[in-house]
């Protein structure tokens, strides 16, 4: 037993056998429904408590709230909640990444695990995509900012969202009905049924229907990027005593959704400036695409012109989960089990963002390959004790966690694969010679424009073997444990100044391999060895039209670093050893970390306190699980990411309880944070040694009569990398991707970001029955980066990050307007999200296939554009 593991074990110890006391008296039921008079029941501390009177800085969100806001699933939380941020890029089942305070994990690489974790009902959703359904029958959701691996015990070094459906009623029957629809055939439908079966027992049935075409138009002329979902939940509870629960939960969802294309920011901008521009003057420009600048100019989307490159996207999903959760109040304290399995099934089809066939991250076809997939198996086990003994609030537990990943990815290219990336590699290989020669380099560009237009297999630099419907189909599988034993103790030294102490031990293991199932690429192979193989007769070719210019300038051996290139394509190659194309591996990860916080808080009087905390946090590394990951031998491996958090805050009711105003002031130090970048031909994982973010945030409400309420919510934030560093490229041909970034900001961590609302529900006039809602919601957010890819000057030196990567400052409205009975049982509403169209992107990344020039290419995933639409509700 290692030292932070004896130390850990002494602190369960030294706390279970504290002095024992009589059982909370606290009314369960409470922690359930939100209490009156605008005071918020949380259970953040896994205690049910005001919101006002916890050390912890958390965004409680209520059913009506959310209602009210039209938040139906995790990615619209950024709308009541401004230091949250999700964005989505090419699958949003695979690849969502969320942040709190500007830290998050980034990237769609299903190795790498969230740095915000997600819990439903209790239980960990292991990756982002998994916990995307719908919001639907929830009681609250809760946004816990900053690191909380004490309780929440998976990777939550950025912070946790805390979602809690509601139970079975033992009472009453009853439940509701909700059916919308807007824009783009937006149909949803969702509803609730509850119903007491005796007096110990109940069941609850819920479920929800999605369906939206897509706002983006491929280049087949297709609507993607829509909404195709379905969800079922049931429930039942069992209460034989007032001191024992058991509720059972299962659920199923299903998604078949065509997504997530991009639109083209800017082609590449090397093509432009390469040699053979006069022979190539619009290259393979895809449909939609002008041969300039793509649909934007800098900063600014094009409104009315969202169009993809790509021929087909497809992203579905299919999950089901059951989980246990046991309550038993046996006098001195309180025991809490909970038992939960999750199998979550994706696939997914992606094409190249081009309008040609370059290649697909899928098989040659269904029958023969498969679609990309991925399976996620966990089953996860929890157990609390807690209870009071004097002014000791003590808890103790213990966590384990078994997980199973398989993700088996094919990659297909296309007829056009060679001929496109041939023109790509011709610019840079003929951009060596010196200046005397470029008037016959024109006429080769010339002679290979013929070529390319001519032949059914133009493979400039490259074999004469066509790679159409080569492919490389690789297997990745990453079985996982976690244990952890954990206590957090409140120490109550005065009735108004209390004590919080805080602990976990976690130990992480994780086996992963990368297996190459079946490949077929003989233009590979030929490309690997001039010998035996016509290459030559294509430099042979050029020598009529060059002549002897051309000669000791450009030889036959060059040709065979480009045409390996070319054709062995990391994704599509077979697993051959040689340096460049994919190792197949077995490797094991572990680590353990001693997790902790302290926390003081003090209550000068009821409506005010005053807190200080200090929270270590850890976040276990694992395996880059694709194939460019294995290429050049790297190891695929990445480190665990630590934080060091301090924040200090005050909490004030105000208004005669009828409002409050609460400010946090944060700084966290991570160390090892992980990263991932797209460069165009490899997804690239590495640690960044420092990162800091550091801000404020303000929390305003008040209800100035029982009718009108507003809210504000602002987030400053300064989120980056280290300073302390070489800015320049420290590698022949390239930069280490870690030293890019120094002093740079984060991605999509903006700086300043505001959300104001403001609520009218009460009665329209006194001669009618019906009531009027009227709500709106306003989010202003600052300039953020949206990719982690660098500018750097011709002498080498980081000028900031590129251009087209920055999204530009704006706001973004929402409203809506109703009318319901005083009851609640019935209303209408009519509503508009970002009703003024404000088109913003999400993640822009590297198209090196987009015109011509590897690596210089930009697109971007866009946000929802303007939705409106009716909802109509019924309660029973």
């Amino acid at each position: 037993m290692n030292r932070k593991l004896a130390y850990a074990a002494g602190l369960l110890v030294g706390t279970s056998l504290a002095t024992p006391a009589f059982a909370q008296d606290e009314d369960q039921a409470s922690a359930r429904t939100p209490a009156a008079d605008n005071v918020i029941i949380v259970t953040a501390t896994r205690r049910a408590s005001d919101v006002q009177d916890i050390p912890i800085a958390v965004t409680a969100v209520t059913p009506q709230e959310l209602n009210r806001q039209g938040v139906n699933n995790i990615q619209t939380l950024s709308t009541v909640a401004p230091s949250f941020n999700i964005q989505s890029s090419q699958t949003e089942s695979q690849g969502t990444s969320i942040r709190i305070r500007g830290i998050g994990t980034t990237g769609n690489n299903i190795g790498l695990e969230s740095a915000v974790g997600v819990f439903i009902d209790g239980v960990y959703q292991s990756r982002p995509g998994v916990a995307l359904g719908e919001l639907v029958d929830v009681q609250q959701v809760e946004i816990l900012r900053g690191p909380q691996g004490t309780l929440f015990g998976r990777n939550t070094t950025a912070g946790a969202v805390v979602v809690r459906n509601n139970p079975p009623d033992l009472n009453e029957f009853g439940g509701f009905v909700e059916a919308t629809y807007g824009n783009y055939n937006f149909i949803n439908v969702k509803g609730a049924v509850n119903a007491p079966v005796g007096e110990t027992f109940g069941v609850r049935l819920t479920g929800a229907y999605r369906k939206r075409d897509g706002f983006l138009i491929d280049a087949s002329g297709n609507d993607v990027n829509d909404k195709d979902r379905y969800m079922l939940r049931g429930q039942a509870l069992w209460e034989p005593s007032p001191d024992m629960s058991l509720r059972i939960i299962a659920d199923y969802q299903k998604a078949d959704e065509l997504c997530c294309d991009a639109i083209t920011l800017s082609p590449g901008a090397g093509y432009t400036q390469s040699y053979i521009d006069a022979a190539y003057p619009n290259g393979f420009v895809a449909p939609f695409l002008p041969a300039t600048d793509g649909n934007v100019t800098l900063n600014r989307i094009d409104k009315s012109d969202l169009y993809g490159n790509s021929e087909k996207f497809v992203n579905g999903n299919k999950q089901w989960g059951i989980s246990g959760e046991l309550t038993y109040d046996f006098g001195p304290a309180e025991f809490t089990a909970l038992v939960a399995y999750r199998d979550f099934h994706a696939k997914s089809i992606q094409d190249d963002f081009q309008g040609v066939q370059v290649y697909s991250v899928a098989g040659v076809t269904e029958d023969v390959l498969p679609p990309t997939f991925d399976d996620i198996k966990t089953f996860t086990a929890e157990a609390r004790l807690q209870g009071t003994a004097g002014m000791l609030d003590w808890l103790v537990g213990a966590y384990y966690a078994d997980e199973k990943i398989v993700e088996e990815a094919s990659l297909t290219l296309g007829p056009d694969f060679q001929a496109y990336v041939g023109q790509a590699n011709f610019g840079p290989v003929l951009g060596a010679l010196a200046p005397a020669y470029l008037g016959y380099v024109a006429q080769a560009g010339a002679y290979l424009n013929s070529v390319l237009a001519g032949t059914p297999n133009p493979a400039i630099f490259a074999t004469p073997i066509s790679a159409d419907n080569a492919y490389g189909y690789n297997r990745y599988e990453q079985k996982g444990e976690s244990w952890s034993v954990f206590t957090h103790n409140i120490i109550n030294v005065t009735d108004n100044f209390s004590v919080t102490l805080g602990a976990r031990y976690v130990d992480d293991s994780k086996d992963g391999s990368y297996d190459q199932l079946d490949a077929s690429n003989p233009a590979c192979l030929a490309g690997l060895t001039l010998a035996g193989t016509p290459q030559a007769d294509a430099y042979a070719a050029l020598e009529p039209v060059v002549g002897a210019q051309l000669a000791g300038v450009l030889s036959l051996p060059a040709l065979n670093g480009p045409a390996a290139f070319i054709n062995c394509f990391p994704f599509a190659a077979p697993a051959l050893g040689v340096s460049f194309l994919p190792k197949e591996f077995d490797l094991n990860f572990s680590d353990d970390e001693f997790i902790y916080t302290g926390q003081i808080g003090w209550e000068p009087n009821p409506d005010l306190l005053t807190y200080a905390s200090f929270t270590h946090g850890y976040k276990a590394g694992g395996f880059n699980l694709d194939s460019t990951a294995a290429a050049s031998g790297g190891d695929p491996r990445f480190q665990s990411e630590e934080i060091d958090s301090y924040e200090i805050g005050v909490k004030s009711t105000i208004l005669d309880g009828r409002g409050r105003a609460n400010f946090a002031f944060f700084y966290n130090e991570l160390s090892n944070f992980q990263v991932l970048e797209f460069t165009g031909t490899q997804f690239q994982t590495f640690n960044v040694d420092d990162v800091t973010a550091k801000g404020v945030e303000a929390e305003l409400f008040s209800q100035w009569n029982p009718y009108v309420s507003n809210s504000l919510s602002v987030t400053y934030t300064d989120a980056k990398y280290g300073s302390d560093c070489d800015r320049r490229y420290v590698e022949a041909g390239g930069p280490n991707p870690a030293i890019e970034l120094c002093d740079t900001s984060l991605t999509n961590a903006p700086k300043w970001v505001g959300v104001f609302g403001m609520t009218y529900d009460g009665p329209i006039s006194s001669g009618t029955n019906w009531e009027m809602l009227a709500n709106v919601n306003v989010r202003y957010e600052s300039d953020r980066r949206t990719s982690t890819k660098g500018l750097l000057s011709e002498n080498g030196v980081l000028t900031g990050p590129v251009a087209f990567d920055v999204q530009e400052a704006n706001v973004k409205v929402n409203a809506r307007l109703g009318f319901k009975t005083p009851d609640d049982s019935l209303s209408i509403e009519f509503w508009g999200r970002n009703i003024f169209n404000e088109i913003t992107r999400g993640v822009t990344f590297n198209t090196p296939l987009t015109g011509s020039g590897i690596g210089t290419g930009r697109s971007a995933f866009i946000d929802d554009p303007r939705t409106y639409g009716v909802t109509v509700r019924s309660r029973f």
